[in-house]
């Protein structure tokens, strides 16, 4: 009976089995791959960074989430100018900008950390702090959201004394004043061994950033850091080592002396290079060969010197990819924007994208390439962008050419100058690359949108500000400004690469170049102090400031556009018209099914306007709301005077 009874649970068992091959033969195949993400290929760019809406947060102008982690004295020394008022304080985030802090008069005459007496309003603005943190970006990632952005690029977080921590005390944690703790992060740092990745612990900063990064994560927005490999600042911890033990530094070779002191004269003969030859609170990390990038910057074959250095910044590197270092990219940032990334030799960056590939094979490289010659010639990325360094940089070039034409009509390049700009600056670069750039029109370091086409007789980041010798309008722009910045957007956002706002644009903010462009946000529900003081003492009209309605609302719309428009993002380009006598320029993106045709009048009159079209459909002008006049093989329009419509198959 019992042999009995095992023979049916062995039948059993054999029914069972091939009841569940049966079950297994039926579900769908190749499970694994469907679940499996795409691996971007390591000379391609990632297919989201084609996609995104940037957005650029400086941190310490953003939100003030945590006051209680706001800067002090003590937090602050070594940056800018080098000097601190005994009353030193944050400033009030509400307070008239070109108001001068009540601490400055005790530092005017003053010599700065470059050698020059402190006495004009940059010098004395450079002390401010507003007490932003990453508390702050948190509190505000459903505004961040409900605009429509899908990235974030993040001035430097790493630990610095400035507003700006360019000039890092370590790459390797949060800043302090950017944690919930300052005094407790500083005592985790000082328990550790600053080149020993395995003493590195997590403060309250590094968590709550990681916290942040999460966060932007369940929304779909991807973080990318900020972070400058070329300089620190005066206080970074090896630097330090350097100036105690000098040419005994066993961090010696990891940055450019000109001359050691030498311990048998009373004279201190330490002297070292200066950032761009005049910036001497940056400290500049030694290559294979010194290049000055003065007057002229390019790109440029060579390597870091200190291997050690290198190995340094690839554990900072990894740890905010991979914080936990499990192998799964997918707690850690998504990428890095690399500051003045000429100055840095190809090289390194080569090895640098190899190190960070290999930890998140979809994280996105971008670097900031400028001026080639300030301040008529912009730098051409084409030796950064062939697979191997970058895969996008900050595209200042799409924003000089779209300036120069839309500007002012009297100011204006013709049509047909202003397509054969756009058509070089991508000629030579791989259209992946296009297509993943980061166009740019404003930033911290250049001046707002609006206050730049507000002085249209202005060049491009020249004179950007008000001097003794010009008449630089810092007042509020007026309704020809915001029209010109309409069409610029209206470029900007059907234009091959991913459009990028510099924090407060959508708000409407103005300012002159830096440190005017860096104006803490303009949160509704605080009560600014209006506009009234010039910072070299000229009349000016008083201007409130708040936040731009209109202006939020004109945004909203046109990432509302890019987004519901994937051909934006990934298709091709045709350039339909460039008049020259109308001021009038169109172009195609499509594909194989879609087509969006921008049509631009820079013109001050209301112009006819016929283009060709690629698919027998009717046509729908997104930005205006109009179904548009359609022949055979074409679209016909009028359009207003300094106006724009972008029109897509219905």
């Amino acid at each position: 009976m019992a042999k009995g009874v095992m023979e049916r649970s062995r039948l059993i068992l054999i029914i069972v089995i091939f009841l569940v091959l049966g079950i297994l033969s039926c579900a769908p195949q190749n499970t694994r791959e469907e679940s499996t993400p795409t691996v971007t290929k390591f000379s391609d760019v990632p297919a989201w960074s084609k996609e995104a809406i940037w957005y650029q947060i400086y941190p310490d102008i953003f939100r003030n989430g945590d006051p209680s982690n706001d800067p002090r004295k003590e937090d602050i020394v070594g940056s800018y100018p080098g000097h601190i008022p005994s009353d030193w304080h944050v400033t009030d985030w509400t307070q008239d900008w070109y108001q001068l802090n009540d601490y400055n008069e005790e530092i005017r005459g003053k010599t700065d950390l470059d050698g020059n007496p402190i006495q004009h309003w940059g010098q004395f603005n450079s002390l401010r702090h507003y007490g932003g943190d990453i508390q702050g970006i948190i509190d505000q990632i459903d505004y961040l959201d409900s605009l429509g952005v899908t990235a974030l690029y993040i001035n430097p977080l790493y630990d610095g004394p400035s507003n700006h921590n360019f000039d890092a005390r370590n790459w390797r944690h949060i800043d302090i004043n950017f944690g919930p703790d300052p005094d407790g992060d500083k005592a985790i740092m000082e328990t550790e061994t600053a080149d020993d990745p395995n003493t590195w612990q997590w403060t309250t900063g590094d968590k709550l950033f990681l916290k942040l990064i999460d966060e932007l994560h369940k929304r779909g927005i991807r973080i990318v850091m900020d972070y400058s490999w070329n300089h620190v600042g005066i206080k970074f911890w090896a630097w330090k080592d350097v100036i105690e033990n000098q040419e005994g530094s066993k961090y010696a070779d990891w940055f450019w002396v000109n001359r050691f002191d030498d311990p048998d004269t009373p004279e201190n003969e330490f002297d070292y290079p200066a950032w761009l030859e005049i910036v001497r609170s940056l400290v500049q990390v030694k290559e294979t060969e010194y290049v000055t990038h003065v007057p002229e910057s390019h790109y440029w074959e060579g390597n870091f010197t200190s291997e050690k250095i290198k190995k340094h910044i690839f554990e900072v590197t990894r740890r905010w990819l991979d914080p936990n270092g499990d192998g799964d990219p997918s707690d850690g940032i998504d990428g890095y924007r690399l500051d003045v990334c000429a100055e840095v030799p190809l090289g390194f960056w080569r090895d640098y994208r190899k190190v960070v590939r290999d930890i998140n094979p979809d994280a996105y490289l971008v670097g900031e390439s400028w001026f080639g010659r300030y301040p008529d010639t912009m730098l051409d990325p084409e030796p950064a962008l062939k697979g191997d360094v970058f895969d996008g940089v900050m595209n200042y070039r799409w924003f000089k050419a779209s300036r120069e034409f839309f500007v002012h009509p009297d100011y204006a390049i013709p049509a047909t100058a202003f397509v054969d700009s756009l058509t070089r600056i991508t000629s030579n670069i791989r259209q992946q690359n296009n297509l993943a750039m980061m166009n740019t029109g404003a930033t911290h370091d250049s001046p707002r949108l609006l206050t730049s086409v507000f002085n249209y007789q202005n060049k491009y980041k020249y004179l950007a500000m008000p001097t003794a010798e010009n008449d630089y309008k810092i007042h509020k722009p007026d309704a020809q400004a915001h029209q010109t910045a309409k069409l610029i957007l209206a470029q900007q956002f059907t234009y091959i690469g991913a459009p990028h706002i510099w924090q407060g644009e959508e708000m409407g903010m103005w300012g002159a170049d830096f440190p005017d462009c860096r104006k803490p946000m303009l949160w509704p529900e605080f009560d600014f102090d209006a506009e009234r003081a010039h910072p070299i003492g000229r009349e000016r009209p008083v201007d409130e400031v708040k936040l731009n309605q209109e202006v939020f609302d004109y945004y909203q719309k046109l990432i509302t556009m890019r987004k519901n428009n994937s051909v934006l993002a990934h298709g091709e380009i045709e350039y339909l018209l460039a008049d020259d006598d109308k001021q009038v320029v169109a172009y195609s993106r499509y594909n194989d099914t879609e087509e969006v045709i921008a049509v631009f009048n820079a013109s001050t009159q209301s112009q006819r306007i016929d283009v060709s079209k690629r698919f027998n459909k009717e046509y729908t002008d997104l930005l205006n709301g109009l179904t548009v006049g359609l022949t055979e093989g074409s679209v016909n329009l009028t359009l207003p005077a300094r106006s724009a419509a972008i029109l897509a198959v219905l």
